[in-house]
């Protein structure tokens, strides 16, 4: 079974509580709106170490930047239609999202062209008000937002 960890960031403004998320890259979603926003997570092997550190290092590796501090709310895990399972902590923060440098990933494109093309594992990173992200994230993960509401942030 593939799992992945992530940490989804929430701050406070005057209109409510926004959420950081990421656009995925690649050539799959460069078109798509709703169902390519995500979480910033990777995938981990589970007998690797505990999600939550991995959680810690695949929002560096996804971003670029460091993990911000503070108090961690679990908000579970969710089956994707895929068959992956992921698991996501919300951590209040702010990021600037001009600051991000995304890792990449590299695969054949076109398909069966024999070339191999780099692309950003996200192509684009923003703040959603909670409403607004619920369009637009992968339809698993929306639970993490309703989560995150019940623990009032």
């Amino acid at each position: 079974m593939r799992t992945s960890a992530g940490l989804l960031l929430f701050r406070r403004t005057d209109a409510g509580v926004e959420v950081l998320l990421g656009h995925m890259g690649g050539p799959f979603f460069a078109r798509r709106d709703a169902g390519a926003w995500t979480v910033p997570k990777g995938e981990y092997v589970p007998e690797e170490e505990p999600a939550w550190e991995a959680a810690r290092r695949e929002f560096q590796e996804e971003l670029g930047l460091a993990p911000p501090d503070g108090d961690a709310v679990p908000l579970g895990e969710v089956r994707q239609s895929g068959g992956k399972l992921v698991t996501v902590w919300a951590v209040e923060a702010d990021l600037d999202p001009a600051t991000v440098v995304p890792g990449t990933f590299r695969m054949e494109w076109p398909p069966r062209s024999g070339r191999q093309q780099e692309f950003p594992e996200l192509d684009r990173v923003a703040w959603f008000p909670v409403e607004r992200a619920r369009e637009v994230i992968v339809t698993a993960q929306a639970t993490f937002l309703d989560r995150l509401a019940e623990h009032s942030p």
